[in-house]
């Protein structure tokens, strides 16, 4: 979206899971104190700090609509604290320094405006931006690294990047006080370092976790209900039953009904994730932490049974006249999450775990009260690339798709002491401790990801309902700590792999491909490529790396 009409829009506006969730509590109440501990960061007490945590939750209140620009503004005030700390006011006035990042659904650079408008008057800075599709993202970015014309100081960044990136020594590396100020041992494990590290050096801000979860309608399944008693578990129940609901009438609006909605179209490689989503519970095995590629050779599993299998799926529902809404072939997953799903269109999807809030908080939504939530639906077997046969084993793998969102600055201010504290100091400020409390719960384009974030007395002390919240906060924490979770790698190139990836999904969706096994080579061979271009032993040494081994 252009920001004139972004301007035009604020001017209109005005173990077990529940056991497992409990113990987060415990755990995020007592990582609360954590300031305290260190001698140098003054957090405020912990009555004050709950009270403020409380305070921006009521802003604008679960049930009131989408947030506005002057509640975002309201928010970044209310949390700018831990910047006084460490900032004079007016001690950035003369700086200007540019940050990249998304503007989808008026979510992600919207809203870091409005957190950042009181530290850009407190401070004295001043912040241009430069605001891209998702669909644009790799391509922008890929080809500022390529022709060496890097125009933005701070960027917004998921970790799969870091090889792009911090590879390639483009990045600044995190100050002490910053890792202070974001109080970044309150992440949840996974995104722990190595995470946001390069050869030992710390560069991300996270203001994310990311996982898909599995969104479903509840008034499509239970006793006499349209899509059966029980909600689907595996993706064999998932197809059958969107094939099983070809016909029949949505409960809520009245249409056509739909069962699970697959993306069809690309999405400037974030739409392969979806494809992944099948995948991993066919093809990521629990003794092996490998999913992508061979981790001796690089050869690509992608064409492997497993994967297959997935493609197969999709082939297979597409052949299915009604299973997808119409002109399906043209929906990326912003649609299928945005204006299908959300706005009543089938029953079932696989998106971030962001859906749950907006589910519940935004003026898109119509089924905040039918939503329910769970981990990727596992697989009835495996395939076991050890072996090169398929097991009768039941698994699941939930996909840690793109390891979240981050700040992250680059070495453009590395040389000026004050241009490069102002930019870790906004960096900080949008990934402080309690206004990533407000980005779960509201529409932002961000999931929980803290410790702190599963304290679900929170959550209902804003509006949502107990049952609601330990549903979808249940599903990302599931995930996060499931055993067999899918960890992409953090490499060179990735989403050189996923976009040319896409391409060839979408000629084998159109058709253009004999079968699901055809489609498969292509893209394996297109990997080869992509890893010969690169470099076979570095790319082998980095996925080895990113994978612990």
């Amino acid at each position: 979206m252009k920001v004139e009409i972004y301007n035009a829009i604020m001017q209109r506006q005005k173990m077990s899971r529940r056991r497992m969730l409990k113990g987060a509590a415990s755990v995020g109440a007592m990582a609360t104190l954590g300031g305290l501990s260190t001698g140098v960061s003054m957090r405020p007490a912990l009555a004050a700090d709950g009270n403020l945590r409380a305070e921006i939750l009521k802003i604008p209140g679960v049930g009131m609509g989408s947030p506005t620009d002057a509640d975002w503004q309201k928010v970044g005030e209310l949390c700018l604290g831990p910047t006084k700390e460490r900032v004079a006011e007016g001690e950035f006035a003369g700086v200007e320094l540019t940050f990249m990042g998304l503007n989808n659904q008026n979510l992600h650079n919207f809203l870091f405006r409005g957190f950042l408008k009181p530290w850009e008057a407190y401070t004295g800075a001043k912040i241009n931006w430069i605001d891209l599709a998702q669909a644009d993202y790799n391509a922008r970015l890929q080809q500022s690294i390529a022709t060496e014309t890097v125009d933005f100081d701070i960027i917004e960044m998921g970790a799969p990047f870091e090889g792009d990136t911090a590879g390639r020594g483009l990045l600044d590396e995190m100050p002490d006080w910053v890792k202070e100020q974001i109080e970044a041992e309150d992440l949840v494990g996974y995104l722990q370092p190595p995470v946001g590290t390069w050869d030992g050096k710390t560069y991300r801000v996270t203001i994310d976790g990311d996982c898909h979860t599995f969104a479903y309608r509840k008034d499509y399944f239970g006793e006499g209900a349209i899509g059966g008693p029980d909600v689907p578990d595996t993706w064999q129940k998932v197809d059958q039953v969107t094939k099983d609901l070809v016909g029949k009438e949505d409960p809520l609006t009245g249409l056509s009904a739909h069962g699970y909605l697959d993306p069809l179209k690309g999405w400037g490689g974030f739409g392969m994730y979806f494809i992944l989503n099948r995948a991993t519970a066919y093809a990521k095995h629990p003794d092996d932490p490998a999913w992508l590629f061979d981790p001796d050779t690089m050869k690509p599993r992608v064409n492997n049974p497993g994967f297959v299998q997935a493609i197969q799926d999709v082939m297979d529902l597409i052949a299915t006249e009604g299973a997808y809404p119409a002109d399906q072939i043209n929906a990326d997953p912003g649609t299928t999450a945005f204006q299908q799903f959300l706005a009543g269109t089938g029953s079932m999807l696989m998106w971030w775990g962001d859906v749950g809030s907006m589910a519940r908080t935004s003026d898109t939504s119509v089924v905040g009260d039918v939503a329910g939530f769970a981990i990727n639906p596992a697989s009835e077997r495996r395939y076991n690339p050890a072996t090169g046969e398929w097991e009768e084993e039941r698994n699941e793998a939930p996909q840690m798709a793109y390891i979240g969102w981050g700040v992250y600055v680059t070495n453009r201010v590395s040389g000026d002491e004050k241009k490069r504290k102002a930019a870790w100091s906004a960096a900080a400020h949008l990934g402080g401790k309690d206004i990533s409390l407000w980005m779960s719960a509201y529409p932002s384009g961000f999931q929980p990801y803290r410790n702190s974030h599963f304290q679900y007395e929170e959550w209902e002390a804003a509006g949502y309902d107990r049952a609601y919240v330990e549903d979808y906060l249940g599903s990302n924490l599931d995930s996060y700590n499931h055993p067999n979770a899918a960890i992409e790698p953090r490499i060179p190139g990735i989403f050189q792999y996923y976009s040319v990836a896409e391409d060839e999904l979408a000629k084998g969706f159109a058709g253009q491909y004999g079968s699901a096994q055809e489609t498969a080579d292509a893209i394996a061979a297109a990997w080869e490529k992509i890893t010969d271009q690169i470099g076979r032993e570095s790319q082998i040494t980095l996925y080895k790396a990113s994978l612990g081994m």
